[in-house]
């Protein structure tokens, strides 16, 4: 059985999250934010491809699987009931079930990990997501949560290992 992982990077810093998917083993980002635009260093769409690139890391976008600006606005809100008749409206589109079956496709094939902003899984939709690819195909679900200070611990294990100092 295939595994689904889900991600969010809020408070997380890039080197980090970067840590967490390596750990992880994760093989392709699935970014499934609409606007895939971050405030946060190193998380908007462009900064943070290169990132993934640089770790070996495939990145893809599915902005159909994006939750659409007034199931967000819902979710700000508090309006847990509405966020998700919004995002669960959104998802039985056309155009949101095709970029579904491309997350299962790239799923069945590599060790995927579904990202979004939020750090709570439960507080986003993309639970949502994976429980939609659990339904068309035998997968089982993994949220990881971003571990602070990772990246710093991997580069302190690397250079006791190696004797050498750590590159990224």
């Amino acid at each position: 059985m295939s595994v689904v992982l889900t991600i969010g990077y809020e408070g997380a810093t890039i080197e980090d999250f970067i840590a967490t998917l390596k750990a992880a083993i994760v093989d392709v980002l699935i970014d499934i934010r609409d606007v895939p635009i971050s405030r946060k260093r190193g998380f908007s769409k462009r900064s943070l491809a290169d990132a993934l690139r640089a770790a070996d890391i495939d990145y893809v976008h599915l902005r159909d699987l994006g939750d659409p600006k007034p199931g967000r606005e819902a979710a700000r809100r508090g309006d847990t009931d509405e966020f998700e008749r919004i995002f669960r409206t959104h998802l039985s589109r056309d155009a949101s079930q095709e970029a579904l079956i491309n997350a299962v496709e790239i799923a069945k094939s590599a060790r995927a990990c579904l990202l979004c902003f939020e750090r709570q899984h439960t507080c986003c939709h993309r639970s949502i997501v994976a429980e939609a690819m659990v339904e068309r195909d035998r997968f089982r679900v993994r949220h990881l949560g971003v571990r602070a200070g990772l990246a710093i611990e991997r580069d302190r294990l690397y250079e006791r290992v190696t004797g050498a100092c750590a590159v990224g």
